[in-house]
């Protein structure tokens, strides 16, 4: 009988993977119950592995089951072995996104986490530091509200344009999805303030092969992040292999393609009025201007921040609207009162009609249009955030609908109520601090400014000009899965005109 005996190559081979499950399983319970993150609270299979966090992601249950977490654990939550979830309002927003305090870093964002646009260089969005203070000193100028008052009548013609688009759909007795109408307006708005020439979405009423790649990559791109984080055998997959296949190239490409051919045709010429460029060469004028590379891709940039989200917005707030009858019987009173004829209509009257801005602000705390946090990672030598101290190269972020949602901060935080935006004494009690939908600090949303004007004109636009219902088949509207934004599903409703409309 003979024995076989193991070869050295053998031997050793067993060994070392004997050696890598003993240390992993080893450093997991370490990292578990001893490690500097063991005093948070959390799932304990969390504390061991991202698996739980991979696996929300994936079925794209993060808005309801983070929630569901932080009602458990309370208002910090450990859901990864180096990752921390925040809904403690005003003080979490402040330590993770606030400016920094003099000589104490503060917690920024990781290219592991946010990938470079398509050419490789920096956006205002993936840009730290200088790079970031730069960029931003340029592009704030054509946000500002002096310059966007510029862009009234630009405004006003898409949002008439809108209104005519649907009362044609009206006159049909047909039922319409609102949310690919506000798509298509705030994509037409954004490529006239972007490139001097709109996309010609709302002629056709659908979405053009360039708009629809864009949705299909923002759930790419976030299904491949949480893969590449999961570990450092799927981070070295995703950048060696998956990011390399033709169809991931492809669609990368595409976005990039159609805006920078846009840009370049706008860069060509003199617009007869003026937009975001017009201001950005001038600032851009020196040796601190932004390069071509930047110019292209804060292009990118701008033609999915500056659009879906907004369009989002106004879909969830329409959408609590119609769930609450007497809430939009309400605005249509004000709005309708307010606005007498089409001259009445400026970005100035509408900002000053406080039930209007109440239901917006109401809308974007029941449906952020970014539900998910927007993550940093703490700096060398950690930091301290809500009062506890978080070492170095942790995941951290204020999760949004956890934090809108939270009986913590809201009275009655599952109902739809504006009155709580207006004093109303019954939520005098509430934190309206928690809420930061554009965030806070130094990498606050730049295009704030022009998201309210977007979003009062074209809401008030809606209800001055048509009487809306909910169809059936949109009661349900807002269970969505989320893949960094909402997976969005048609919000059908019917409209009726309003008489004397203005």
């Amino acid at each position: 009988m003979s024995t076989v005996i193991p070869t050295n190559a053998t031997s050793i081979l067993v060994s070392f993977v004997a050696l890598v499950v003993v240390y992993n399983v080893v450093y997991a319970l370490y990292t578990a119950y001893l490690g500097p993150l063991s005093r948070f609270p959390g799932p304990r299979l969390a504390a061991i592995s991202r698996i739980p966090l991979a696996i929300r992601a994936f079925k794209g249950a993060e808005a309801t089951e983070l929630p569901a977490l932080h009602e458990k654990y309370g208002s910090i939550v450990r859901i990864g072995p180096k990752t921390l979830s925040y809904a403690g309002g005003a003080q979490a927003w402040n330590d993770v996104h606030g400016f920094a305090k003099s000589g104490k870093a503060k917690p920024f964002k990781s290219p592991k986490y946010y990938a470079k646009p398509y050419n490789g260089a920096d956006d205002i969005f993936t840009s730290n530091g200088q790079t970031h203070t730069r960029q931003r000193k340029i592009l704030s100028s054509p946000f500002s509200d002096k310059a966007l008052k510029e862009q009234e009548p630009m405004l006003k013609r898409w949002s008439l344009k809108m209104k005519d688009k649907l009362a044609e759909k009206a006159a049909a007795n047909e039922d319409v999805d609102l949310l690919k109408f506000y798509n298509c307006t705030t994509f037409d708005i954004m490529g006239e303030l972007a490139f001097s020439e709109g996309l010609g979405l709302l002629d056709d009423s659908e979405y053009s092969p360039w708009v629809k790649s864009m949705f299909n990559s923002i759930k790419a791109a976030a299904l491949l992040r949480e893969f590449k984080l999961f570990s450092p055998v799927t981070e070295w997959i995703t950048e060696n292999i998956l990011m390399k296949t033709k169809t991931i190239r492809k669609m990368k490409y595409e976005h990039w393609r159609y805006s920078t051919e846009r840009l370049d045709r706008r860069l060509k010429q003199t617009p007869e009025h003026p937009d975001l460029w017009t201001t950005i060469l001038e600032k851009s004028k020196g040796g601190d201007g932004l390069s071509t590379g930047e110019h292209q891709a804060n292009a990118a940039l701008f033609m999915i921040a500056g659009t879906e989200t907004t369009a989002t917005a106004l879909s969830g707030t329409t959408y609590w609207l119609l769930r609450s009858p007497d809430k939009m019987q309400k605005l249509c009173d004000e709005v309708r009162g307010a606005l007498k004829d089409f001259d009445d209509i400026t970005l100035e009257s509408l900002a000053k009609i406080k039930y209007l801005q109440a239901c917006l602000q109401e809308g974007l705390r029941m449906y952020p249009p970014v539900p998910s946090a927007l993550v940093r990672v703490t700096p060398k030598g950690g930091c301290i955030i809500c009062g506890e101290y978080v070492p170095e190269n942790v995941f951290v972020g204020v999760h949004h609908m956890s934090t809108y949602r939270s009986p913590d901060h809201f009275k009655n935080p599952k109902e739809f109520h504006p009155e709580r935006w207006l004093g109303d004494p019954e939520y005098k009690d509430d934190h309206l601090d928690a809420v930061e939908i554009f965030s806070v600090g130094p990498r606050n949303c730049l295009g704030r400014n022009l998201a309210w004007h977007e979003m009062r004109m074209l809401l008030a636009t809606m209800v001055i000009h048509f009487d809306l219902a909910l169809s059936k088949e949109s009661e349900s509207w807002n269970e969505q899965r989320v893949f960094i934004l909402w997976e969005k599903v048609p919000l059908m409703c019917s409209l009726s005109p309003v008489k004397a409309s203005v």
